[in-house]
């Protein structure tokens, strides 16, 4: 049985999931705000989108969640908290994400 730890769920998110309409992984783009594991053991992972009417939302939410569930087939579950709070804004995006959208 191989558990993964917070880190590499991060990083598999940051190399598999991407925002659709802007071309970005969403790790970079400041969405993902904490992955947990938890002892049953499952991954929780605390995210946000770039607004409430995101149109790519569920894609992006069910896409990361099946992502983390087919690389770590040994978690019981994969839980999506979608939150509001802080409300997303392009200060969060990584600076490299910065740079790709010429945010200084």
């Amino acid at each position: 049985m191989s558990i993964p730890t917070a880190d590499e769920v991060r990083e598999l998110i940051r190399a598999r999931v991407r925002d659709p309409e802007l071309m970005m992984n969403i790790v970079d783009l400041g969405l993902i705000y904490d992955v947990e594991i938890t002892d049953e053991p499952s991954a929780e992972v605390t995210m946000t989108l770039t607004s409430p009417g995101c149109p790519a939302g569920p894609e992006i939410i069910s896409s990361t969640q099946r992502e983390v569930h087919t690389a770590f087939p040994d978690l019981a579950e994969v839980n999506i908290h979608l939150t509001w709070t802080p409300f997303w804004n392009p200060d969060m995006m990584s600076d490299e994400a910065k740079d790709e959208f010429g945010i200084f």
